[in-house]
């Protein structure tokens, strides 16, 4: 089963209350909270906004580097995730890529010991999916999943990723959330209204609900940052999503 949803940093610019209204609009039912601008470590009341809007909370969206951030910066972010009772943590696998970084051990050590904190808090380390860090591949990323017991991955698409590595990405990663977006080869700079990859997403969806898990699937990364484009990109979700 999948959940729509939104990662609430889509729009940095829109208070929490804001995020809620619009996502609820569009009838999307949950929402990755960021932890850089809607609630921050620490800020409980900011929290306690985020549950008012009624969405379910698929994560909370820290910005934790393991083996770079100072593992003092862990307790707030996990503290704040158990007043939102956010299921997953989302982290970052260190600041550098898997051909780049000489030693891999402060990232595996700083995820294991965040697991078990993690887990002590009743939620679970989720990895981000992302180049410049130790999940830029999908080898890289299955050999972190193998050294850090617990610990579970996100997915999201390269700029003008083929449907074929995709799917192969899918169906080894059994990704618990999905960022879901439009972008051709130039990446971020190069973003599309969603239903332009059709035939990437289309697919990849039906993958990710196949075992009948839930899972997320999260908006982000909208054309011009445009509430309407937005929208637009729901309504494209939620059909896709539709049996």
């Amino acid at each position: 089963m999948l959940i729509p949803g939104l990662v609430s940093v889509t729009f940095r610019q829109l208070t929490v209350s804001e995020i809620g209204e619009l996502a609820t609009e569009c009838g999307l039912q949950a929402v990755e909270w960021g932890a850089d601008v809607h609630v921050p470590p620490g800020d409980f009341a900011a929290a306690r906004r985020a549950l008012d809007t009624g969405l379910k909370v698929a994560a909370y969206g820290s910005y934790y580097r393991a083996g770079v951030s100072d593992r003092a910066d862990l307790a707030p972010i996990l503290e704040t995730a158990a007043e939102l009772d956010a299921p997953f943590v989302r982290v970052w696998a260190g600041t550098s890529g898997s051909e780049e970084c000489a030693d891999r051990a402060p990232v595996v050590e700083a995820l294991r010991h965040a697991v078990e904190h993690a887990e002590a808090m009743g939620t679970k380390i989720a990895l981000e999916y992302h180049r410049n860090t130790l999940t830029d591949t999908l080898d890289s990323t299955v050999q972190l999943l193998d050294e850090v017991d617990g610990v579970v991955s996100y997915w999201q698409p390269s700029g003008g990723q083929d449907v074929f590595s995709a799917m192969h990405e899918v169906r080894t990663l059994e990704p618990v959330t999905a960022h879901v977006f439009s972008w051709g080869p130039g990446g971020f700079k190069e973003r599309f209204p969603l239903a332009q990859r059709r035939d990437l997403w289309k697919p990849v969806l039906t993958e990710l609900a196949r075992d009948g898990i839930e899972r997320n699937a999260l908006l982000e990364f909208v054309l011009d940052d445009s509430p309407e484009q937005f929208r637009e990109d729901a309504k494209t979700l939620l059909g896709w999503l539709r049996p």
